[in-house]
């Protein structure tokens, strides 16, 4: 009985561990694909990985920003873009006031008003 705790144990240590240094490697590679402006890596990872932007916004942050204001801090304007126009219109007028590109300010006003 021991030894079935203690596999137990192990197994969901084991597998909570990998999700969290997998959850780090997809925010990585999202900040990394943002920062350089390159919208078809970007979608083949979150194609490839089955993710959407909508679901994985709230959880990731690049140098302590939104990845909106971090493309809009980096030029990003195609991987800005594309968020944008992936995010809900509520979200993206909550993040209005983070965006300093002004491309990406028109996107979101653009993407706000229909």
């Amino acid at each position: 009985m021991k030894n079935i705790l203690i596999l137990i144990t192990f197994i969901f240590i084991a597998t909570t561990y990998s999700e969290k240094a997998q959850a780090q490697n997809v925010a990585k590679s999202l900040c990394e694909y943002v920062s350089a402006d390159d919208k078809s890596r970007l979608r083949s990872y979150l194609k490839s990985h089955k993710l959407k932007i909508r679901n994985v916004f709230d959880g990731v942050q690049c140098n302590g920003q939104n990845l909106v204001a971090f493309a809009s801090t980096n030029n990003a304007i195609k991987t800005g873009t594309l968020m944008l126009g992936k995010l809900p219109k509520a979200t993206v007028e909550e993040l209005l006031a983070t965006i300093t590109s002004p491309a990406l300010t028109a996107a979101a006003k653009e993407r706000i008003n229909g």
